[in-house]
């Protein structure tokens, strides 16, 4: 592929094009990010008071960062696995054929040439599935409805044959989690939540605003950028001569 000085030229030009759509995508980017963290600045903090996070709702607070413990109020479980656990998950699978066409090489009278054959594997397929949880959670000694803090992540149980080419697995959550609840504190209750594990309520602040946005923009912008330019010396730019 040759490359004129005509083209670099132009491409140059497409470059600082491409460079200044950037900065002003990045600084609508920037903006929002600047009102969601002035919101959060301005958020309320509850390290672990029940009495104050009680206060807030009743009050109509709004938005607020309150540290506690998330738990399930009861448990669930089948009773092939026994346990206790806020939801679990049974995934039943059947072990089944599958044939595929692969391609491959072959050297024939010092020629090599491909060819196509059948070929026969086997997985295991989901084929059903089934949830249980429990109706109720807590936090901070406040009762809720299950899903209204959106987080008992499962994780792998156990898996159960049940038959001729047939399995069941199981995945649960556990019942009681630690770290910072952001929602916005109204009504007498809480929505809009999303919940830290494991983290303060410092952390979870300076996890908000690392700003990996922007550095993701900018990754996704310089790459475009590049394929721009690539694409340009590709395509015939005889209009150029």
């Amino acid at each position: 592929m040759k490359i004129t000085k005509r083209e670099v030229i132009f491409s140059v030009v497409i470059v600082c094009l491409m460079l200044v759509f950037g900065i002003m995508i990045s600084g609508k980017i920037s903006d929002s990010l600047m009102n969601q963290y002035q919101e959060y600045n301005t958020a309320l903090q509850i390290d672990n008071d029940s009495s104050l996070f009680e206060y807030g709702m009743r009050t109509n607070i709004g938005n607020a960062f309150v540290y506690g413990e998330l738990a399930a109020v009861n448990s669930v479980t089948y009773p092939e696995i026994g346990g206790e656990y806020a939801s679990v998950t049974k995934v039943t699978e059947r072990y089944t054929q599958h044939t595929r066409t692969v391609t491959k090489t072959r050297t024939v009278n010092g020629k090599t040439e491909t060819y196509t054959e059948t070929e026969t594997y086997w997985t295991w397929d989901e084929i059903d599935r089934d949830h249980v949880h429990v109706s109720t959670i807590q936090f901070l000694n406040r009762e809720f409805p299950y899903g209204t803090i959106d987080y008992f992540p499962e994780s792998y149980i156990t898996t159960l044959d049940t038959g001729f080419h047939l399995r069941n697995v199981y995945y649960g959550s556990a019942l009681l989690y630690e770290g910072t609840l952001y929602a916005n504190l109204a009504d007498n209750t809480i929505t809009e939540t999303s919940f830290y594990c494991d983290r303060t309520i410092n952390e979870t602040i300076e996890h908000l605003e690392t700003e990996w946005q922007l550095v993701l923009f900018w990754v996704f912008w310089i790459a475009l950028t590049g394929f721009v330019v690539w694409g340009f010396y590709y395509i015939d730019n005889r209009w150029l001569e």
